[in-house]
């Protein structure tokens, strides 16, 4: 734990999912007898998979994250999309934190984070990505790899553009920086973007649904039986927060912004060539395939992989993507 964490540390009242997420890490116990000198080896898998659950207060507004992983390990921060929050990575956690630090933050208005008004908050990307570069200077992060997916690729790309320094390399889970990969699906959101009147903004009411939600975990996915329910009862649950609705209408207005920043994105990637890997759930009905392999037209090295599955690729293969993401880091640190 970084200093800064520590004296940020608040006590587990945010331990929502937390059993879940170390029960998947620890596995069971094999029958026979083990030798005397795996012990400690036991010991420090049960510490690497231990989560906490913490706070902190940036420019008075309350960030909850959850950390995972050795103190002095690399670090990764996680950053979600809509409509959820860091516990989407419930099962990627135990996959990585065995050799890095592993970071996973709520934005404002998600999650176990402060959902301030509009008045005392400014719900834009831009926003968001000003307070998660103060989370990661708070937490005492100097250098970090990104994983982004949906909103958090905008966000997460927002913070590589302005501070190259810092990205180590990025992980891209249906993070979408290219118009290519913009489907169909975001014509009532672009009808918007063109007129932002009441009545095109409360024909997107239907995208904050449970039936909307439950579409997003399950649409491309082959056995939806294997979809848990815990991650969309979640995210219905703060969908459904007094003055939530508002704040994420105003967030697909400001999504527009993140279509014209692509150029920006992609003359960073030109200029500091992160490495990059896209694990893409290749029936996303959202963000299309196309967009993964457009990182190659400005990152040539980039490694894109694509799995079976739909937009919330995690909840289907969390153990495929962990074994990807740490060859990859194996790789790209030498």
């Amino acid at each position: 734990m970084t200093t800064n964490e520590a004296d940020h540390a608040q006590p587990d009242r945010r331990a929502l999912l937390g059993g879940v997420a170390a029960a998947a890490a620890v596995g069971s116990v094999g029958l026979g007898a083990r030798p005397a000198e795996a012990a400690p080896r036991a010991g420090a898998d049960r510490a690497a998979a231990t989560v906490h659950f913490r706070s902190i207060a940036i420019d008075g507004v309350d960030i909850a994250y959850r950390v995972a992983g050795p103190a002095d390990g690399p670090v990764i921060l996680l950053l979600h999309g809509f409509p959820t929050a860091g516990h989407m990575f419930r099962d990627l956690i135990p996959e990585l934190s065995g050799a890095y630090r592993v970071i996973a933050p709520d934005l404002p208005g998600f999650g176990q984070s402060a959902q301030p008004s509009r008045a005392a908050f400014a719900y834009t990307f831009e926003n968001y990505a000003r307070v998660m570069n103060a989370f990661t200077e708070a937490l005492g992060l100097r250098r970090f790899a990104i994983y982004v997916f949906d909103y958090g690729a905008p966000v997460g790309l927002r913070l590589a553009a302005a501070h190259p320094e810092k990205i180590t390399a990025i992980i891209s889970q249906n993070g979408n920086a290219y118009i290519e990969g913009v489907s169909a699906a975001f014509a009532p959101i672009q009808t918007y973007w063109n007129a932002p009147t009441q009545a095109n903004r409360d024909a997107l009411r239907g995208f904050l649904s449970p039936q909307t939600t439950l579409f997003q975990y399950t649409h491309g996915v082959a056995d939806p039986s294997l979809v848990s329910p815990d991650g969309r009862s979640l995210d219905d649950f703060y969908l459904a927060r007094p003055g939530n609705a508002e704040i994420q209408l105003y967030l697909m207005l400001d999504y527009k912004t993140n279509v014209a920043a692509y150029e920006t994105f992609h003359a960073y990637f030109r200029a500091h060539r992160p490495p990059l890997l896209a694990v893409w759930g290749r029936n996303d009905p959202f963000f299309l395939p196309a967009g993964a392999e457009a990182f190659r037209r400005d990152l040539p090295a980039a490694d894109i992989r694509f799995f079976d599955t739909g937009h919330f690729a995690l909840e289907t293969h969390a153990l495929e993507i962990g074994a990807a993401m740490r060859a990859f880091l194996r790789r790209v640190r030498g």
